[in-house]
């Protein structure tokens, strides 16, 4: 079904001590079906994360929203509503940004990551105004980009979050 337009459903995961917002483009198919980010089972995003803080792989909604929160990061994404051939970001038509002003309101975020390169230049056109805070691109941990980044390399790349500069705020 080419183009459906699809509307973001999840809430954003955050919590009084988040300082780092990582942001998707919009979820998957499998992620909407599960009701959590990052759900396909090939996404290595929790599988990273979990490397990043040398903490096992959680495999529950409640196990990754804590390894997440306790390690300051919130999650969200960048769109409130696209049309979007599938799970494909560079298919994304018609997209509308999500409204971050509660959630910065809500949480001292000073550091805001993009998953991939379609969420840091929809970031950039259609949130950078509003935020004020200029995000750092990360590679995409989607199965589309399992042949160009390898495990190893982004692990390295989301090593970042687990630095003195992001958890500071520098």
């Amino acid at each position: 079904m080419p183009f459906e337009l699809v509307t973001h459903t999840l809430e954003p995961v955050y919590d009084e001590h988040s300082r780092m917002l990582i942001l998707g483009t919009m979820p998957s198919p499998a992620s909407r079906k599960a009701g959590f980010y990052y759900a396909h089972p090939q996404n290595r995003f929790w599988e990273v994360i979990s490397a990043v803080f040398r903490e096992p792989i959680p495999f529950s909604t409640e196990t990754k929203r804590d390894l997440v929160l306790r390690h300051g990061i919130a999650l969200w994404d960048v769109l409130a509503s696209c049309r979007i051939d599938g799970a494909d970001d560079a298919s994304i038509r018609d997209p509308e940004a999500n409204d971050f002003s509660a959630l910065l309101a809500s949480c001292p975020i000073t550091r805001i990551f993009t998953t991939g390169e379609q969420a840091y230049k929809l970031y950039q056109k259609l949130c950078r105004k509003q935020t004020g805070i200029e995000a750092v691109k990360l590679p995409s941990t989607s199965p589309a980009n399992r042949g160009r980044w390898p495990l190893k390399a982004l692990i390295d790349a989301y090593a970042v979050l687990n630095n003195s500069d992001a958890h500071a705020g520098g």
